[in-house]
């Protein structure tokens, strides 16, 4: 598997594993409501990611040519995407994208980095080292966020 930094040319296939993650993996977090899903895939469009690709450290996980994750990293230290496609869910692959991020982050001098976690990945970024930074806020819908951080080894 191959962590890269995403082209425009990815737009079409990252965007259809952000809709298939949240659609397919985030039960726990929309429960079917469909207003929910429509507010949370609004702008998980192929248009969308190549307008992250341009103001977002964006990466995407490849294997023989298939996109298996996608994962971004604001400038300040924020990771604002990280989903993988159901068919490689379990596979190393959300870790793999957190761990690019992470990097990237200690190499801007970011001392920390901070998310918002679905319901259904707040074990995951905890198994990764990060901690509870507050409490719930709202999401899409009747979605709720939690707010998560990890400090970073940077001088």
């Amino acid at each position: 598997m191959l962590i890269r930094r995403a082209q425009p040319d990815d737009a079409e296939a990252a965007a259809t594993v952000l809709r298939r993650s949240i659609t397919e993996l985030c039960a726990e977090d929309h429960r079917g409501d469909a207003a929910t899903l429509a507010a949370w895939l609004a702008n998980k469009t192929p248009d969308s990611v190549r307008r992250w690709v341009g103001n977002q450290h964006l990466f995407v996980a490849e294997k023989d040519g298939a996109i298996l994750g996608v994962a971004a990293l604001a400038p300040a230290g924020e990771i604002t995407l990280n989903y993988v496609s159901p068919d490689a869910r379990f596979r190393g692959v959300s870790r793999a994208l957190v761990a690019r991020l992470e990097q990237d982050a200690s190499r801007l001098g970011v001392a920390a980095i901070k998310l918002t976690s679905t319901a259904t990945a707040r074990r995951f970024y905890a198994a990764c080292g990060y901690a509870a930074a507050g409490p719930p806020v709202r999401g899409f819908g009747i979605t709720q966020g939690f707010p998560m951080t990890k400090r970073l080894g940077v001088t």
